[in-house]
């Protein structure tokens, strides 16, 4: 018999992280373009992102409406990186509100989203400096470095917004990555993930 689950986080009632998920205000909105594949994985961190953030919307889909992001009045930014990517920075005075559009997806999958969607990448690209080492340990990064999607919106908001409160996002994200820990036990956690990302880590190319 499956464990009851929250109907908010999604979570198992005995982990559920509700309590501690803020709602947190912001300038900019954020919009979550969330693979279907990601919604139903249980260390999926973009809903806790879109729970933690009061202007933040989130659309399950394989295909996307553009109108999502193609409104006028605002102007959309992609968080993705690119050639000709940006670097997060606070807004022009007197500039148009902004839309902070997010990709939710294994790389490969967040590729072919914004492939597939002339307009999504066509968007201005925005990408972050200087984030440092992610700190969701629970999934193999599809590259070194690579950050979840919670980590990578609390570092785009904090450059956008001159500020370092989304960091009380982080909070949910590390108690999600120790009960997962947890739940494997140290041992299996270290052969899975310590040392295979060590392996990796140290690996060079030809």
């Amino acid at each position: 018999m499956s464990r009851p689950h929250c109907g908010r986080c999604e979570r198992p009632l005995t982990h559920c992280l509700c309590p501690m998920l803020p709602k947190l205000p912001s300038q900019t909105r954020v919009l979550f373009l969330q693979d279907p594949r990601e919604a139903g994985h249980a260390l999926n961190t973009a809903r806790l992102a879109w729970l933690g953030l009061a202007r933040a919307a989130r659309v399950v889909a394989d295909e996307f409406d553009e109108r999502l992001w193609m409104r006028p009045g605002q102007q959309a930014l992609l968080l993705f990186p690119g050639p000709a990517a940006a670097v997060a920075a606070p807004p022009v005075p007197g500039g148009l509100p902004r839309l902070l559009v997010v990709p939710d997806a294994t790389w490969r999958r967040a590729r072919s989203m914004v492939a597939r969607h002339p307009s999504l990448a066509a968007l201005p690209r925005l990408t972050i400096a200087g984030a440092g080492q992610g700190r969701y340990r629970v999934r193999h990064a599809d590259l070194p470095g690579a950050l979840s999607t919670l980590e990578a919106v609390v570092a785009g908001l904090n450059a956008m917004e001159s500020t370092d409160r989304f960091d009380a996002l982080l909070e949910p994200l590390e108690r999600l990555v120790q009960g997962q820990i947890e739940a494997m036990g140290a041992a299996r956690y270290e052969a899975h993930h310590v040392r295979r990302e060590g392996s990796r880590s140290g690996r060079r190319d030809p």
